[in-house]
């Protein structure tokens, strides 16, 4: 229903309904008919729901089949479960985790519910009454007054200077003047704007300044709430860069295993052939399982949730608070940040910057004591933002409010019409001195002007002071400023009455007032930054083109007004020709929920990393839609913290820089740990592949279990720790596209895999001749176990390579004591299991020499040289 474009007549009639309100049994009947005043609540996901969605990862599901295959082998050889026990330890701290993490069920439609007022004012059985707001129905008649929540959509009936803030709603930053009047469309538009529907209130705005009455039109789910509320519902959630690339190494990694396992099982058979028992099927199979644990990292999972963990509480600490593990990585790719100007890029409280006129004095007095606003106890200025813009400009040129209007006593007063633009008070002075003032539009305020203030007295306004006046007026509201006039009247004695016609005449012209919404200080700076990074701001308003565009030239979004466009103007652009043109603009003003969706799905569309910034309720849709979505935690409503990827506790635009820097770092370090785990998993396989063909067993899938489990995890946490790279927010986003393996990650693992490989053999071999005496290929219990040590500690040696994966480790300025500390750890862990009884016979382990443990150690070493070596070569090479 377009009330907007009817007169309230034929709305009261299309709604059944009168001024004087419904009967209390007619109300009954409609919200018996229509439902109660609220909107549709989200059903939580439930827990066991949620944990089941943490093992439906492919590498997750390998590992539970490997403990199943695990077990049963156990129970056939009698062997111990320890490997089941470790594995589905694994599986259950990566799916608790993942749970504590990302469990909270949406709270966005309950975050709505909170929005609308507990009680309205509304006329039932022909007098006014105080209802509940769920209560309400379509034709109730509701009265609003200043400091009202509206609590349904509804047509304007009456009103007196009343003033609607629609700002969350909207995004219009300055309250909108309301009227009864009926609206027409402009030519050659389908609709009228929300933002410009000015006789009409909606659910989540409030009354900022004097009265009214409007008829209820639309109540819960038919409200313009409603319609966000429901876009809420539809949107699905999107898989993040990170999430898309595990799931594609997760299948790789499935598909790999089953290829080794299948092949090593074949070879195996046919070497013992024609000798085949079911003994030698079961030592073959357990080598198929041994090569599918050393496949599988199983710390992998467990490390990129904690790394990711450990970045969400550095980001806290920075006001950056993360609702979702895997969003983290999504900022460190995003190549497109959609922002909300009010509150987000300015600081959502009107400011006056700029004046004119003789004596700023007798300006500041004249705005103070034409003004509504009103200091509080703390000398903090409230009220309705422009007038309180005014008082504290009055305040900022020394002028106390408070104590202008004990001194100058209001007796009388015009207020502000829509018509005339302006309204005038009257004061008295201790002395019966009577003076006036006037504040309003500077056309209509210079219109009622005969004299003008100069050098502290008052002269006849001339017509050359005049144009100078009207030409300062438009090069301020060229800038965007909304300007305010004031003037000055004095009297003998009492007006007669307080008419505006016959007050506002013969007035002396004090000066002009320049206002706007400031933007924060920090984000020109951040902006920039963004620049450098490779990262395009674009503006999103519900504000004028005007005003959006002066803002955002000011902090370098765009370089001229071409670079804007309206909603309306958006409206007129088929979905083909924007995703055409999507990059000329920068600027979107007076904008509609559904605008702001079209434009984050056109830049996705693009293949472009999208985040969307924002704090009131029409933002949310968008910011659910978008890659990561970003709420503010001060000015931001519920709705849209609840439906954020990532919320700022300060407010801060320069925040979302340092996440993105942030998310930047956390991605290159999980990436190092991958490469890291990967390139060790890789040897294990390769030395367990060869070492079967030859005949003998390097090592055991506990050893396997035990090498991923401690002395890789330790090293690949540490590694998550790592400060970020200098250049970290001196290069462009990195592609969506680009694979895990690229940048050289693939081919480094496969060099680092086969250096280790061969220094794990040849420990293994060195420790057989040093046992046996002789060189031969067979089983060996020290080359076992001093390939099991010079597996594990070159793999934490291997870790220090890996702190940069294109700088020598050695020219890096910053330490990282974590990693440190893991060798520590994973050094005392690896002795203690070879030389302690119990564990070393649970390993089969031998209490190796003093020489063979110095041998595998300093074999363990020449991991760093090569490495560094290899990336000295590729340095060259590029």
């Amino acid at each position: 229903m377009k009330g907007y474009l009817d007169t309230s007549e034929e709305v009261l009639k299309k709604l059944n309904t009168k001024r004087t309100g419904l009967s209390a049994e007619e109300a009954a009947g409609r919200l018996m008919a229509d439902g109660k005043n609220k909107l549709e609540e989200a059903k939580p996901v439930p827990l066991w729901r949620r944990f089941l969605s943490q093992l439906a990862d492919p590498m997750i599901i390998i590992l539970i089949v490997a403990a199943v295959v695990s077990g049963m082998t156990a129970v056939y050889a009698g062997e111990s479960f320890a490997d089941v026990i470790i594995i589905m330890i694994v599986v259950l701290i990566n799916a608790v985790l993942g749970v504590a993490q990302e469990s909270k069920a949406e709270k966005a439609i309950a975050a709505l519910q909170e929005i609308a007022a507990a009680t309205s004012k509304v006329m039932r059985d022909g007098k006014q009454q105080t209802i509940r707001s769920e209560e309400l129905v379509r034709g109730d008649i509701i009265v609003l007054e200043a400091g009202d929540a509206v609590s349904a959509d509804g047509r304007i009936l009456e009103c007196a200077s009343m003033k609607v803030e629609e700002a969350a709603l909207t995004g219009e930053s300055v309250p909108v003047l309301k009227t009864e009047r009926v609206l027409s469309l402009e030519e050659g538009t389908k609709d009228i704007p929300l933002g410009d529907r000015k006789n009409m209130v909606y659910m989540g705005s409030t009354v900022v300044y004097g009265r009214g009455a409007a008829v209820v039109t639309g109540t819960g789910m038919d409200t313009e709430m409603g319609k966000i509320a429901d876009a809420l519902t539809q949107t699905k959630d999107n898989e993040t860069p990170l999430q898309g690339k595990l799931s594609q190494l997760s299948r790789i990694l499935s598909v790999l295993v089953l290829g080794i396992c299948v092949i090593i099982f074949a070879v195996s058979l046919l070497r013992a052939y024609p000798a085949i028992s079911g003994h030698t099927v079961m030592d073959t199979f357990m080598i198929a399982v041994s090569l599918a644990v050393a496949a599988i990292p199983e710390g992998l999972a467990a490390v990129v949730t904690i790394v990711l963990s450990i970045g969400v509480t550095n980001m806290s600490r920075k006001n950056a608070i993360i609702r979702k593990l895997t969003a983290v990585e999504t900022l460190g790719c995003t190549q497109i940040i959609c922002s909300d100007k009010t509150g987000t890029l300015t600081q959502n409280r009107m400011t006056v910057v700029e004046h004119t006129g003789s004596d700023e004095t007798a300006l500041a007095a004249a705005m103070a004591l034409c003004n509504d606003a009103y200091l509080n106890d703390k000398n903090e200025v409230e009220g309705e933002p422009t007038e309180a813009a005014l008082a504290a400009y009055a305040w900022s040129a020394g002028l106390n409010q408070n104590l202008l209007k004990r001194e100058y006593v209001r007796i009388g007063e015009a207020p502000f019409d829509s018509m005339r633009k302006m309204m005038s008070t009257v004061h008295e002075k201790a002395d019966g001195t009577v003076i006036q003032f006037t504040k309003g539009a500077p056309d209509e305020v210079l219109k009622r002007c005969t004299h003008i203030l100069s050098d502290g007295r008052a002269v006849p306004l001339r017509e050359e002071d005049r144009e100078r006046i009207l030409l300062a007026n438009k090069s301020l509201a060229d800038r965007a400023l909304r300007v305010l006039a004031a003037a000055a009247r004095e009297y003998t004695a009492r007006p007669a009455g307080w008419e505006a016609g016959e007050l506002e005449q013969k007035l002396c012209f004090l000066g002009l007032t320049g206002m706007i919404d400031p933007v924060r200080p920090e984000v020109l700076p951040a902006i920039e930054e963004c620049r450098r990074a490779g990262i395009r701001p674009i503006m999103i308003t519900g504000d004028h083109k005007d005003t959006a565009v002066a803002i955002a030239m000011q902090l370098g979004i765009i370089t001229s007004p071409e670079q804007a466009i309206t909603g309306a103007g958006l409206d007129e652009i088929s979905d083909e020709d924007f995703g055409n043109e999507i990059e000329k603009y920068s600027v979107y003003a007076r904008v509609q929920p559904e605008h702001k969706v079209r434009i984050v799905n056109g830049w996705r569309e693009k293949g472009c990393i999208t985040a969307m910034t924002g704090d009131g309720v029409n933002d949310a849709p968008s910011i659910k839609n978008a890659d990561i979505g970003v709420g503010m935690g001060i000015t931001g409503t519920d709705v849209t913290k609840n439906v954020a990827d990532m919320v700022l506790a300060d407010d801060n635009f320069a925040t979302i820089v340092s996440a993105v820097g942030e998310g930047r770092r956390i991605y290159d370090n999980i990436r190092k740990s991958i490469q890291f785990l990967l390139s060790s998993n890789l040897s294990e396989v390769l030395s367990i592949f060869f070492a079967t063909l030859l005949g003998f067993v390097v090592l055991k899938p506990v050893h396997l279990l035990w090498i991923n489990l401690i002395t890789d995890c330790f090293p690949a946490l540490a590694l998550g720790m790592e400060e970020p790279e200098q250049d970290v927010m001196n290069r462009p986003p990195r592609s969506p596209k680009e694979g895990i393996f690229s940048g050289g990650v693939g081919l480094n693992v496969v060099v680092q895999g086969i250096a280790v490989t061969v220094i794990t053999l040849a420990s293994y071999l060195i420790g057989h001749y040093l046992e046996a005496g002789v060189w031969e290929i067979t089983n060996s219990a020290d080359g076992m176990t001093m390939a099991f040590l010079t597996l594990s500690m070159t793999e934490i040696f291997h870790s220090f390579n890996m702190r940069s994966m294109s700088q020598s480790v050695f020219t890096l300025k910053h330490h990282n004591p974590w990693l440190w500390l893991s060798m520590v750890a994973s050094f005392l862990c690896t002795t203690v299991v070879i030389y302690v009884p119990f564990l070393s016979d649970a390993f089969e382990f031998e209490h190796i020499s003093l020489t063979e443990y110095a041998v595998a150690i300093g074999l363990a070493v020449c991991i760093v040289p090569f490495v560094e070596g290899t990336k000295w070569l590729q340095r060259r090479r590029k």
